[in-house]
């Protein structure tokens, strides 16, 4: 099967102090290529806009190193995922990517196989922090805790008066719970701000739950709710008329988490009511799987190095003309002259 492209985006660069140099705070050393891997990328959904970008941006990194690369969509569906999974070690791969799929004890006994034969393990939002687990030899994620902060500041710092926050989460993830549990802390700390709801709703369902949903909590919160925070853009997608039809033009929404084209869309064109999105950087962090299995593939640790989250917003969309996270960063020409044997491009 087929993703979408990865979308190139502006990024609040004052907000995020990596991102004020220009130039790469990742890796600048590490193994040659090693090409002819066979490795399965397998999507927790294919839906779901920042695993697809990852997706392409590894597509991209695994074409210069000369990997066979296969991706598979688990539809959501815990029972396919783990047939896929099966899959791909019949397949004697090399290395298996699992793509926003909560990588859990329930997947203890085919980790064990994989170790077994030696099939390399690596996570992208597969556990709740960035970094090797007892089951990957890394997962490649932004840090839950700035993302959950970064959209909560940006709540505050941008609202006068009061502020009732409903949070929408999807609870069978670690990570999005981590990230909620961090936007409840962060919103206790403020004097002006009240949490209405944490209300619990699947990612791949939000389309069809969402129109209800906001009929039945504005109904039961009215002007007490000012804004809504969740741990995915995909809540978001289907909001706005619903908000509308209510007449609450008024609520605010930001997303702790994600970056999809089309939230990124909505948020540059200045009139949709998502006025922001704490994004992963998800071209890089494409590429980071690859040098991560790269590194794998030669006997090598992890890279150690951990992405940080970039909060996006039309002011900053518009000051930067459609600047790109590539080139502030210059991830592609890093990397490959890592593979290369190249000097380190700043």
């Amino acid at each position: 099967m087929a993703f979408c492209c990865a979308p190139s985006f502006a990024v609040d660069a004052i907000s995020n102090p990596v991102l004020k140099k220009s130039g790469w705070d990742g890796p600048i050393d590490g193994p040659p290529k090693q090409t002819g891997k066979k490795v399965t990328f397998i999507a927790q959904d294919s839906r779901n806009g920042g695993i697809s970008s990852a997706y392409r941006g590894f597509y991209l990194a695994a074409i210069e190193l000369g990997w066979s690369l296969n991706v598979v969509d688990g539809k959501n569906d815990k029972s396919l995922i783990r047939s896929l999974f099966v899959e791909a070690l019949n397949q004697h791969q090399d290395a298996i990517i699992l793509g926003g799929i909560d990588f859990d004890d329930a997947y203890d006994d085919l980790s064990l196989r994989a170790r077994q034969e030696k099939v390399v393990l690596v996570g992208w939002h597969a556990a709740v922090k960035p970094g090797p687990t007892r089951n990957l030899f890394v997962n490649i994620t932004t840090p839950y805790e700035d993302v959950g902060k970064k959209a909560v500041e940006f709540v505050i710092g941008n609202s006068k008066g009061e502020i009732g926050i409903i949070i929408l989460n999807d609870d069978r993830f670690g990570i999005a719970n981590a990230k909620t549990a961090v936007m409840i802390e962060a919103i206790s700390r403020c004097s002006r701000c009240t949490l209405l709801a944490v209300e619990n709703m699947q990612i791949g369902n939000a389309n069809k739950e969402i129109p209800d949903a906001v009929v039945r909590l504005n109904q039961q919160y009215g002007k007490k709710w000012t804004h809504t925070l969740a741990i995915n853009d995909a809540y978001f997608d289907a909001i706005n008329v619903p908000l509308i039809r209510e007449g609450r033009k008024d609520i605010q929404n930001v997303s702790a988490g994600d970056g999809s084209y089309i939230a990124l869309s909505r948020i540059k064109s200045g009139i949709s009511q998502q006025v922001a999105t704490v994004a992963e950087p998800f071209g890089l962090q494409g590429w980071q799987l690859a040098d991560e299995l790269n590194r794998a593939f030669s006997g090598r640790q992890p890279s150690g190095y951990i992405t940080k989250p970039i909060l996006i917003t039309t002011p900053f969309m518009n000051q930067l003309k459609g600047a790109e996270i590539d080139s502030i960063l210059n991830y592609r020409e890093n990397y490959s002259a890592i593979w290369t044997g190249k000097n380190y491009l700043k």
